[in-house]
């Protein structure tokens, strides 16, 4: 028998799975709500592994998900910052274009931004770019001045805070083994078994596994993608004032390589974006045999190899070869040495991916039943969570006819 029953269960800590919580316990305060983590403690995978960004919406096509609640997340996050006493800064980006062919890629971000409601874009000439960047290369810029950064794994705990709170129960250290479906579904867990009319499942890098268990087969798969960052030695900070990006290759969900100033002074340059060989792996050395079992037989894994190779073996190339890393900097900072950077850990993106290969841009949920799955919240997720969670529970709402 259960341990405990449950109106509504939140499978994942992360910042997707504890905003949906915080609205469900705001928008229903007499249903009982629990949360559970796998972790020790919320904000452990990808919500804690991040660069901090408080994303603007320029990259994302108009009028998709993606960009409706990137723009309306950034607001509101920075508004919860400010109301919770969070630290966060309103630093601006600058997009640079390297080379000369690059320009109408950016002409075109700049347009999407405009499409997108973003105030305050300016194209920049290189006496431009200098002024807001001293240090930056580049024939040609854009301006993006709403960007901010923030410290995620901060705005996690003050969510997981509220939620406790406003009455919801959150256990960690609390792996979900096997969901019983039913019309009071059961999780059986490291920590007991629980018992829930509804479930939420927002486990990240684990989440299509679950809606398996959960007899829900999707029509996709989560491929872990590392990305490996390095960190700006103290001598050279100074030379990024805020965040320095490139101009990014719209055939990919990944923004090449770039520089980010963190909340607590220090400037990140990354991301590689190698293929992982284990869902967690956030070491080079790491491999899961089932793992990769399991992705080597999705379909849409190969499909996706013979159209990408070339980008693949690209990253993998610069993520063991420091000098290839180094010059993809120079290209935004043209100052930089190899001395000046040093290897600084890494983060594991979840990214769907189709049978067809091809590789899932937007937000994607899934309902069934008396569950409701999140099969791909990739970034801006952290910048959109709280819309994000006001979506996924409006989407409960409906499906399970909550009152």
């Amino acid at each position: 028998m259960p341990d405990q029953s449950y109106d509504i269960a939140v499978i994942g800590g992360g910042i997707v799975g504890l905003s949906t919580a915080l609205h469900a316990t705001r928008l229903f305060p007499r249903l009982g709500l629990l949360l559970v983590e796998k972790e020790s403690a919320v904000a452990r995978h990808q919500s804690g592994h991040n660069s901090g960004v408080i994303h603007s919406g320029i990259y994302y096509q108009p009028g998709s998900l993606k960009a409706r609640l990137c723009v309306e997340g950034a607001a509101a996050m920075v508004a919860f910052c400010r109301e919770h006493n969070l630290p966060h800064q309103i630093c601006g980006k600058l997009i640079v274009a390297a080379a000369s062919n690059e320009i109408p890629r950016l002409e075109a971000l700049y347009a999407r931004g405009q499409s997108n409601g973003l105030s305050g874009l300016k194209v920049l000439n290189q006496e431009q770019i200098r002024d807001i960047e001293p240090h930056a290369g580049g024939v040609r810029g854009l301006h993006v001045p709403s960007t901010g950064i923030t410290d995620y794994a901060a705005v996690c705990e003050k969510y997981a805070e509220l939620i406790t709170k406003q009455g919801g129960t959150i256990r960690t250290s609390t792996e979900v083994r096997k969901i019983v479906p039913a019309n009071t579904t059961v999780l059986e867990t490291t920590a007991g078994a629980f018992q829930a009319r509804y479930i939420i499942n927002c486990a990240g890098l684990q989440s299509d596994r679950l809606s398996r268990q959960a007899r829900q087969e999707p029509t996709v798969t989560i491929v872990p993608f590392r990305g490996e960052y390095y960190d700006l030695t103290p001598a050279k900070r100074a030379f990024v004032r805020g965040l320095i990006y490139p101009v990014p290759d719209p055939r990919f969900p990944f923004l090449g390589v770039h520089l980010t100033r963190r909340i607590n002074g220090s400037v990140d340059a990354g991301p590689n974006a190698v293929l992982a060989f284990k869902r967690e792996g956030y070491r080079r050395s790491d491999f899961n045999l089932f793992d990769t079992l399991r992705l080597f037989s999705w379909p849409g894994f190969w499909r996706m190899a013979a159209q990408h190779w070339r980008f693949g073996a690209a990253e993998f190339y610069r993520s063991f070869n420091k000098a290839a890393f180094v010059r993809a900097v120079q290209k935004l900072l043209p100052e930089i040495t190899s001395s000046d950077l040093v290897s600084n850990g890494s983060g594991v993106r979840a990214q769907a991916l189709a049978r067809d290969g091809m590789l899932v841009d937007d937000f994607q949920f899934v309902g069934s039943a008396n569950m409701l799955h999140v099969c791909n919240v990739p970034s801006p997720a952290a910048t959109a969570s709280l819309p994000i969670g006001r979506e996924v529970v409006r989407m409960a709402k409906e499906s399970f006819a909550l009152k």
